[in-house]
């Protein structure tokens, strides 16, 4: 597995690459980008962008979310993965923010996981993005490059790989670090067809040597 040394500058080969990172999930506010990133969940940020362009302009308090059925939500995102869980997952949370946060979002792991529909990843990006607090949170394309680039271990869970990535960057990079690796995940280090050939860090990437032995070039 790559050194904490070898991680670092990966990243900052990333950053290079990459360097207005930043969270592609449109919002005006904290309580916005957390409905947004509940809705995120196994979906993309080009849909969630589509629906919250009207839901926001519909809905800006939580007391808004609760002056209507939850039928009705549901509809307002209907062409989203899940609709119907994410619907009656932002009432609830309205409800306690309204009740338990004087309707504020909070700004700490164990209050933000305990809103309905918000785990570990949500609670870090709006943490990071929302706040400003040093956070990593693991989605889909920085458990893939984390892997890929032997960061971690294949085998490891998502925990796991926060863990790790928490271990090996300082806690000044970790905010930055979870944008950058989310764009070269999302643009570059691709789930399919990942561009193997032009890429900066194949000398060091363990499945990218793979790749270059079986299509036949060098790194």
């Amino acid at each position: 597995m790559l050194t904490k040394q070898q991680t670092i500058m990966c990243i900052e080969e990333m950053e290079r690459m990459f360097p207005m990172a930043h969270c592609e999930l449109e919002h005006r506010n904290t309580f916005e980008l957390l409905v947004a990133v509940v809705l995120s969940a196994q979906c993309t940020d080009v849909l969630v962008n589509r629906v919250t362009a009207s839901l926001f302009e519909k809905y800006h308090r939580p007391e808004d979310y609760l002056d209507v059925s939850v039928e009705e939500l549901m509809d307002d995102i209907r062409s989203i993965g899940l609709y119907k869980n994410k619907a009656k997952n932002i009432q609830g949370l309205s409800r306690k923010l309204l009740k338990t946060f004087d309707g504020q979002v909070p700004a700490t792991h164990a209050e933000l996981e305990s809103l309905p529909g918000v785990g570990r990843k949500t609670a870090n990006v709006v943490l990071s993005v929302g706040f400003g607090i040093p956070a990593l949170a693991v989605d889909t394309h920085v458990e893939r490059v984390s892997k890929r680039l032997a960061i971690c271990r294949w085998k490891d869970s998502v925990t796991e790989v926060e863990q790790t990535l928490m271990r090996k960057l300082p806690k000044e990079m970790w905010s930055d670090a979870h944008h950058a690796m989310i764009f070269f995940g999302r643009y570059h280090c691709k789930a399919r067809k990942p561009e193997c050939q032009v890429c900066p860090l194949l000398s060091i990437c363990r499945e990218g040597k793979k790749q270059a032995k079986v299509r036949g070039f060098d790194g």
